[in-house]
């Protein structure tokens, strides 16, 4: 679970970690009341933070939601994190204006994607003199089963980009289980980052006080970032971002309490209200799988079989018809998946009565899309009969190979499908854009295209008559028209003679 900035400071600060002082906001006016107390506390410079899921805000753009187009502010795009002098012109109104543009429109950075993520809350922070800005992170690394701590001279900036680019500059210090971070260890990490005198002294505290909160609360990351050194040789983090491992919050209720599931995708948040083990993707291939391992290698072929996974989902090992009802709902419920490959492994539980379940569940959630099924372990024959003997619609694969192949066969026909659906729809379109020109006849079928006198016959041949008057013929000068002057008289006599001897000659001829 993901915390907020301000949350993430909030609970280091708990644990004795030296954080930048800060007033969380929710509407404008709040905004300005903690913008206020800032002042009252000899704030020199005002930090306006978009609080999102999401790094790089500094560098994100806000958007307007409806319309996507940029918001500004001082004819200049507004960022995620806005600073703010305090002593020039009025820094309340300003706080006012900014938060107005900031909260209910979204931040695009490049985290986020160019869907971005809705601003709900805003930081007001109280500014921090730098003298130099550092990077740390405390994570579990699941090579050596150890946690790791990592400091750079790169603070600031994206630690992908100085790991791609600058390794050499990222420090790292492995902790032994149970031992916690030694003396020898912090200094270490302090020479790293050239620190020595007070400043040497103040980081060792610093990272104590944050490695014991990493483990106090069951955190699955702890990122500062910056971790700032002032000019007066202290170690401050300015900003902070803290991950808690899922399995855990059972045992910090009051950390619970602080999850923003309106930061979180809505279908990952309705699994796990059925404790399913769920990540949305953005492929069209909705997989159901019991067993992470089993999961990837799924989502492995759906990849080779020409599709993209929709989601890892893991139901369990024990696969039960009201998990597999859920799994199904949350599927259902994502527009992009064309098809769903269930792949379970019976082991503990037989494939008999995951066959039966998968059937009661598909009875209770209407699934539209092809579902292709593959059993196997114990009773896999017997699942298979059972499923081929249901009277829905399954396809029934016997190996992953065959399940890869009944993958990309349902995806091909869904294609082809479409493609017909597209074809008819422009045909169609054509057709009545064609028959749009064409005037109808009316209901009595007389061609006058004038229905209300349909009952009235002598209304109607007045109105041809007026119509006809209308007309003047000599302005009709048509060269192919007929000028029966031109015919000879006696020729057309001729012609009807032959053919009235042709009439009484031979009556067969018609």
């Amino acid at each position: 679970m993901n915390l907020h900035e301000h949350q993430a400071k909030e609970l280091l600060g708990k644990y004795g970690v030296p954080v930048q002082t800060g007033r969380v906001s929710y509407s404008p006016e709040q905004a300005v009341e903690n913008a206020y107390y800032a002042l009252q506390d000899g704030a020199e410079l005002l930090i306006l933070k978009a609080q999102i899921h999401a790094g790089g805000r500094g560098k994100g753009i806000i958007h307007n939601p409806q319309t996507n187009e940029p918001v500004t502010y001082n004819l200049k795009e507004l960022r995620g994190v806005k600073v703010l002098p305090a002593t020039e012109g009025n820094p309340l109104h300003e706080v006012y204006e900014i938060s107005r543009r900031m909260l209910g429109n979204k931040l695009v950075t490049l985290q986020t994607g160019p869907q971005g993520k809705i601003i709900n809350r805003m930081l007001i922070a109280n500014g921090v003199d730098i003298a130099k800005e550092f990077y740390c992170s405390i994570l579990m690394d699941r090579g050596t089963g150890k946690n790791i701590i990592m400091v750079s001279t790169e603070g600031g900036v994206e630690i992908e980009k100085v790991a791609e680019e600058t390794p050499e500059k990222i420090i790292k210090e492995y902790v032994e289980p149970g031992q916690g971070v030694q003396g020898f260890q912090a200094r270490r990490l302090a020479f790293g980052l050239g620190l020595s005198g007070a400043a040497q002294k103040n980081f060792i505290s610093f990272i104590t006080a944050l490695y014991n909160a990493y483990l106090s609360i069951d955190a699955a990351m702890v990122e500062v970032n910056p971790m700032v050194l002032t000019p007066d040789d202290k170690i401050i983090a300015v900003d902070a971002k803290v991950s808690i491992d899922d399995n855990a919050l059972y045992r910090h209720k009051e950390i619970a309490a602080m999850r923003d599931e309106s930061e979180e995708d809505p279908l990952e948040v309705e699994a796990g209200k059925y404790e399913l083990n769920y990540i949305k993707l953005d492929g069209n291939v909705g997989c159901m799988v019991n067993g992470a391992g089993l999961a990837m290698a799924t989502m492995d072929i759906i990849k080779l079989a020409g599709g993209e996974p929709a989601n890892f989902l893991d139901v369990g090992g024990g696969a039960s018809v009201d998990r597999v009802a859920n799994a199904f709902r949350v599927m259902m419920s994502d527009p992009n998946v064309k098809a769903v490959l269930i792949n379970i492994f019976g082991g503990i539980v037989r494939c008999d009565r995951v066959a039966n379940g998968i059937i009661q569940a598909m009875e209770t959630v209407q699934v539209t899309v092809p579902v292709i099924v593959r059993l196997d372990g114990t009773n896999a024959e017997e699942a298979r009969q059972i499923l081929m003997n249901s009277p829905l619609n399954f396809s029934v694969a016997g190996t992953l190979l065959e399940a890869a192949q009944k993958v990309t066969e349902a995806l091909e026909g869904i294609a082809t499908t479409t493609a017909t659906i597209k074809k008819g729809s422009t045909v169609m379109s054509a057709a009545m854009a064609s028959a749009s020109v064409i005037r109808r006849l009316d209901d009595d079928d007389d061609m006058d295209f004038n229905d209300k006198d349909d009952n009235n016959e002598e209304e109607e041949e007045d109105s041809y008559t007026r119509s006809m008057d209308e007309v003047d013929v000599e302005e009709i000068e048509d060269p192919d028209a007929m000028n029966f002057a031109d015919f000879d008289e006696e020729e057309l006599d001729d012609d009807v003679d032959d053919i009235d001897s042709l009439l009484s000659d031979d009556d067969d001829n018609f």
